[in-house]
């Protein structure tokens, strides 16, 4: 700032743009509201890391079995159109989760971006009902990925897959970030081999080149027919698109520790497109072709019950024998990959609440090799809640502890259009341009305007299926083991309102920080992509889709 400026020591120019000293990391700027001060994390996910967490994360059992809930009470119409409108939501989201992230690789990443470009209070309660839903949904997974075991074994009990399974889970953070990335890079191959495969599969299936029910072509959308239960069956398939594609905003929490989130990010972002276009979309379109909605089968579509996966269903009404336990073996794989997910996802979040004040301090503590110790350590104790699965009222158990994450992904979602549109206000605001960001989200400003109105049209229509249930009458029950995250929210909002006494509804354009954290805004010419030729283009759509 120049000797004549009017303003005192400490006090910033919103129209005036320095450059900070560095530190040597290319970081502009320590972020002054962390007040427990802790070690930093591991910078160790390279950029095949980031492009498997960006997909792999959200491929599990939502994908391969509740699927075929959404395919019995919506049909394939509803099925293919409500995960059509979920993708192209998400894939705004991502967007601009990845413009935020490659300039602020923060702890915490949306979180933290709630709580500096919308309001604390926002981004107190997003952020512990976030990590509050991973804490949950591991001892669901751990259950599910014994569940899924029973598809050859029945005689052996639960708890013995329940205890191998966490035992896994354990020895994988042995070795910190770097184990989580390697494990989810492996995992995630194979559940992309496996959606390659069926995609084929179905193809062939669906001209009549296996099995005894000959062309099928677009038979079932006609009868048993397209949609199921009019506009109420349709608005049930948000919520199964939802728990499908969570774990796809990780990429933007993994920023802080990749190891160079400039280069990396952009790629894994823009490869969500073709993802959701190719192994969700289509995977289902195709689904639907070769799978008719009245099997009664798919009424047992729910969970982990890969015995009742429209993917096995499809492949044994085809009478091919071997293929459906391959193809279980897959579903187990992604069971265990999203445990993998919820320990990162949990923990990190955590770590970054603790530090800045919003969680107990020691909660911020992270070790010589760059892990969240003690997160880790009671996100591993919630697992085993998974042994509640030995009790005969098991089901009941986790449907309440899963209602405390059940709209976490459409609220994180939301918030973080709306902090990418808060940003962008701040940014102008504060004499910057687009041109100095070292990403800009593809679809803009315009395009988080269309994410954060289609999460909040979601809810809505997730408030009707849970008020008016498919099949059935009001049920206070079923009400709330849909729609207890949006009350525990608002406490979660108030409660922090009342204890840091900060009555604003948000933070001033002119007010936020966008320094903080922020990375160096000159361009290194090795981080810029590959000019776009003809010749590259082949290789540019294999790197798009793998």
């Amino acid at each position: 700032m120049s000797a004549e400026s009017p303003h005192t020591e400490g006090e910033k120019d919103p129209k005036t743009y320095t450059e900070p000293e560095t530190n040597g990391n290319d970081v502009e700027q320590a972020d002054h509201g962390i007040v427990v001060k802790a070690n930093p994390l591991s910078r160790e996910l390279k950029g095949r890391h980031m492009q498997m967490i960006a997909i792999g994360g959200a491929i599990g059992a939502g994908l391969f079995v509740g699927s075929g809930g959404a395919l019995e009470t919506g049909g394939p119409g509803s099925l293919v159109l409500g995960y059509i409108i979920i993708g192209s939501m998400l894939l705004c989201t991502v967007q601009a989760l990845g413009e935020l992230a490659v300039l602020f690789p923060v702890n915490g990443a949306f979180f933290t971006y709630i709580v500096r470009f919308v309001d604390p209070s926002l981004g107190f309660a997003v952020g512990w009902d976030y990590a509050i839903g991973w804490l949950t949904v591991l001892p669901f997974e751990l259950t599910a990925a014994g569940i899924t075991i029973r598809f050859w074994r029945e005689d052996i009990n639960i708890g013995v897959w329940i205890a191998v399974f966490l035992f896994l889970l354990c020895v994988i953070q042995i070795f910190g970030v770097r184990g989580y990335g390697e494990v989810e890079f492996i995992l995630s191959t194979i559940k992309i081999m496996g959606c390659a495969g069926f995609i084929i599969l179905a193809i062939i299936i669906d001209c009549g080149g296996v099995g005894n029910q000959g062309y099928l072509g677009a038979k079932y959308w006609h009868n048993p027919g397209a949609f199921n239960n009019g506009f109420k069956g349709f608005c049930s398939v948000f919520v199964v698109a939802a728990f499908a594609f969570g774990g796809t905003e990780l990429v933007g929490l993994a920023a802080a520790e990749a190891e160079n989130p400039r280069k990396s990010l952009p790629q894994a972002t823009k490869q969500v497109f073709w993802r959701i276009s190719f192994f969700y979309i289509l995977s289902l379109f195709l689904l639907g072709l070769i799978v008719p909605s009245d099997n009664p089968n798919l009424l047992n579509s729910s969970g982990a019950n890969s015995k009742y996966s429209p993917f096995v269903i499809a492949i044994r009404l085809a009478g091919i024998k071997a293929l459906p336990s391959i193809f279980n073996v897959i579903i187990t794989i992604s069971v265990i990959s999203v445990a993998n997910s919820c320990t990162f996802g949990s923990t990190r979040t955590m770590q970054a609440l603790a530090e800045r004040g919003m969680g107990p301090a020691f909660l911020a503590q992270v070790d010589k090799h760059g892990r969240p110790i003690w997160g880790v350590i009671i996100q591993l104790l919630f697992g085993l809640l998974a042994f509640i699965g030995e009790a005969k009222n098991a089901s009941t158990v986790f449907n309440w502890l899963l209602s405390l994450s059940g709209l976490s992904y459409f609220f994180v979602w939301g918030c973080i259009c709306l902090a990418h549109i808060r940003f962008r206000s701040a940014w102008k605001a504060q004499g910057h341009v687009k041109a100095e960001l070292p990403y800009e989200a593809i679809f803009g400003v315009g395009g988080s305007w269309y994410g954060f109105l289609l999460n909040i049209l979601c809810m809505i229509a997730t408030f009707y299926t849970a008020l008016y249930p498919v099949g059935g009458k009001p049920d206070p029950q079923l009400f709330f083991q849909s729609y207890l995250a949006g009350p525990i929210i608002v406490a979660l909002y108030i409660g922090w309102k009342l204890y840091s006494r900060i009555w604003s509804w948000y933070v001033p354009a002119h007010e936020m920080d966008i320094t903080s954290g922020r990375r160096s805004l000159e361009l290194d010419p090795d981080d810029m992509p590959p000019k776009k030729t003809w010749r590259n283009m082949p290789m540019r759509a294999v790197h798009a889709l793998f």
